[in-house]
């Protein structure tokens, strides 16, 4: 397995300089502002990448309006509470993705969100507390109890909300292939603790974050 600096200068090479790659390069919000960030805006972060997984992302985008509208503005009390006149009138509504399956999952993910928020203060404490050097189990938590939180639809929500993360897209797979850390793009519990070793080694070696980091390696290739 290379060293950071190695990786970085080859992703460097590829973007026209340290310099130019660095400019690339935003760093997570600190944990400080995560938990500061309100319990109805995680369910909505949670509702657009659950909404976004296997869909066009801009057709999402264009519509998130309307789901703000048709989910109370992901209100967590209201969410969690949905009843049967609820889902019937929210699967016929033609402001927003008319798949029973997703809209079932902002109820359950609303009572996800209370959970978290009984257990740790609220969402973002949650979010906010947890060691860049377990991710993973940040991801295992919200494959668990979170519904149709699993695979890279956390791994994106997560990122969009500044958490410290990593993505597996592709081009971090081929990468992570290319250095030994995994044979095959990472999907199972001992692919998983491999991938976050190698990226703890990067974190002490260079002093970057999980997301500068995974952003190196994205375009190192």
């Amino acid at each position: 397995m290379r060293s950071f600096d190695q990786i970085f200068a080859i992703a460097a090479d590829r973007k026209g300089g340290a310099e130019a790659l660095n400019a690339m390069l935003s760093p997570p919000k600190p944990a400080s502002e995560l938990a500061t960030i309100a319990d109805d805006r995680w369910l909505a972060a949670m509702t657009r990448c659950v909404f976004q997984a296997g869909f066009n992302w801009k057709v999402v985008e264009s519509m998130w309006p309307g789901f703000e509208t048709a989910f109370d503005g992901f209100d967590i009390g209201r969410c969690a509470m949905l009843s049967d006149e609820d889902f019937e009138r929210l699967v016929s509504d033609k402001r927003i993705i008319r798949n029973g399956a997703k809209i079932k999952s902002v109820q359950e993910n609303a009572a996800f969100v209370q959970a978290l928020a009984a257990e740790y203060g609220s969402a973002g404490k949650a979010v906010a507390s947890w060691p860049s050097t377990d991710f993973i189990g940040l991801l295992e938590l919200f494959r668990k109890r979170g519904s149709r939180l699993g695979g890279a639809t956390a791994q994106y929500c997560l990122r969009s909300m500044g958490k410290d993360s990593f993505i597996l897209s592709q081009s971090v797979n081929d990468r992570l292939i290319a250095e030994g850390v995994i044979d095959k793009p990472a999907t199972s519990r001992k692919a998983m603790s491999d991938v976050q070793a190698a990226f703890n080694v990067w974190m002490e070696q260079s002093g970057r974050s999980l997301t500068e980091i995974s952003r190196v390696l994205a375009m190192s290739l």
